[in-house]
């Protein structure tokens, strides 16, 4: 299936405005095994977009076009596609009535130049858009389905969710299974799966996003026993690293593994600013288990959050494993849950030293009977990097803990400096 992408905008194709529905579109797209063969960016030009929407139809057998579906005079898309097919614009009195009750909803009245975004070319089938005001329409030309959608990233995501993708989906004979992986890199990955054979048809992707990375396998639709021996020799050569099938949400699979053990946890942060914290309660649902987070980022709010000591403090240092395990106990002590985890380091881009430099942090998990602590060096180019990957690897600890593994991960892209359990 060739599928192009058209985006149109003055303000998008000058950077104005950075095209991230391209980029959303083209992970969902790669999520069902299928990819664009083009993109294409347009200016607010009539006569451009026809010749373009032309061009496109003739190589491929769908074409996305993004934008241009408002209410103002530089919205073209829907006088392009009228153009393309050589019929004229009707008015849709079903999308009237449909925006006529969006306004009523939010107790305001539609203006006279809303009925444009109503306009639609003869014979096009109306998409709907219950978040908006823009309509969605398909035309056909040259065989090549032609599908227009609204620049607003919400209603396009839901457009493209609801409308588009499921009819993709349902034509598509590709499987499309998932492994998400910690603490490896991807060469180190590939690597380590080199030597599985796999069945005729069947292929392996592999997508770095820090700081997990994802195995992809492509494969028919039918799941037959040469494909679920190819998922059974990932597992096998993953092992503790592998964190999650399908869904590659850390929070998601802590939350079910805590309300399932009848556990509460706390977390107290300082390099990390709240990050984790901010995982965890992204999930609906996480009060049942999330009892409350700390963030001390300094050592004042250390010492009255936490009660960790001055003098504990000033011989280690904030970034040591003495401290983080101070304040995964403070943290215990001054909640009401099971389980705490700590994070303190240093993200950088100052403040290291040839003993402690930038990337080193230091971890704990504490329980009312033991304390876990490591202390890790962490690569990455940026603060942001830093902190994600200090993040993660506190999930991870947490994960190998409700799994019961050894606490401390093997990682091929973080050097472990120190352990202790207590």
């Amino acid at each position: 299936m060739i599928i192009e992408m058209l985006s149109t905008g003055d303000e998008v194709l000058q950077g104005d405005i950075v095209d991230t529905n391209a980029a959303w579109a083209g992970q969902q797209l790669a999520e069902r095994g299928l990819k664009f063969s083009r993109r294409q960016t347009v200016a607010d030009d009539l006569a451009t977009l026809v010749e373009v929407m032309d061009e496109c139809c003739q190589r491929a057998d769908w074409l996305l076009v993004n934008g241009g579906l408002g209410p103002t005079s530089d919205d073209l898309s829907a006088e392009a596609a009228g153009k393309l097919l050589g019929v004229p614009l009707e008015l849709n009195q079903q999308w009237v009535a449909n925006m006529q009750q969006w306004y009523r909803q939010k107790q305001r009245e539609m203006p006279p130049s809303n009925l444009k975004q109503a306009m639609l070319p003869q014979g096009a089938e109306l998409i709907d858009n219950p978040v908006g005001t823009a309509c969605g329409f398909i035309i056909t030309h040259h065989q090549c389905h032609v599908l227009f959608t609204p620049g607003v990233p919400s209603e396009f995501k839901h457009m493209l969710s609801h409308s588009w993708l499921p009819r993709l989906s349902d034509g598509d004979s590709t499987r499309v299974k998932r492994f998400f992986a910690f603490g490896l890199s991807e060469s180190g990955l590939a690597q380590q799966l080199a030597d599985i054979e796999l069945p005729a048809g069947v292929r392996l992707g592999f997508r770095a996003a820090r700081p997990s990375i994802e195995v992809k396998v492509f494969s028919q639709k039918v799941l037959t026993p040469e494909i679920k021996r190819v998922y059974e020799l990932i597992r096998a050569q993953l092992k503790e690293q592998l964190f999650s099938e399908d869904n590659g949400n850390w929070a998601e699979f802590v939350q079910h593994k805590m309300i399932a053990k009848g556990l509460k946890l706390t977390c107290a942060e300082s390099c990390t600013g709240g990050m984790l914290a901010s995982q965890l309660v992204s999930v609906p649902g996480s009060s049942a288990y999330f009892e409350r987070g700390f963030v001390t980022y300094t050592n004042q709010a250390k010492v009255q959050m936490l009660g960790v000591s001055s003098q504990l403090l000033e011989h280690y240092g904030a970034v040591s494993v003495e401290v983080a395990q101070a304040m995964a106990k403070g943290a215990l002590a001054h909640s009401e849950a099971d389980l705490a985890l700590s994070i303190t380091g240093i993200a950088g881009p100052d403040g290291g030293s040839d003993d402690k430099p930038v990337g080193t942090v230091c971890f704990a998990l504490a329980t009312a009977q033991s304390c876990f602590t490591q202390r890790l060096l962490l690569t990455g180019r940026t603060r942001q990097a830093i902190r994600e990957t200090a993040a993660a690897t506190a999930l991870d600890m947490l994960r190998r803990y409700l799994n019961e593994q050894p606490i401390w991960g093997d990682y091929d892209l973080i050097r472990r400096i120190q352990t202790e359990q207590s």
